[in-house]
């Protein structure tokens, strides 16, 4: 669905109705397009499942893993 920005001002109650229901509200501004509302939903905790995750606990090279990282990204001089 498609909505412009004075839709959004004038008719935000019916757009978030329409949003919860599941359709996504593409929000135009001057005809072209600029936001979208989607609904929302919990993002779960995929620590666990993801691979990476936890990959620095058992290295013993590394003491502190944030100063590590940190250093990394400072990039050379």
């Amino acid at each position: 669905m498609k909505a412009t920005a004075k839709d959004l001002r004038f008719h935000s109650k019916e757009l978030i109705e329409s949003v919860s229901r599941g359709e996504e509200v593409v929000i135009t501004f001057r005809g072209k397009p600029c936001a979208k509302l989607i609904p929302y939903k919990e993002l779960k905790n995929k620590r666990e499942d993801n691979e990476l995750f936890g990959m620095w606990a058992d290295n013993d090279n590394v003491d502190d893993v944030s100063g590590y990282v940190r250093d990394l990204r400072k990039g050379r001089v």
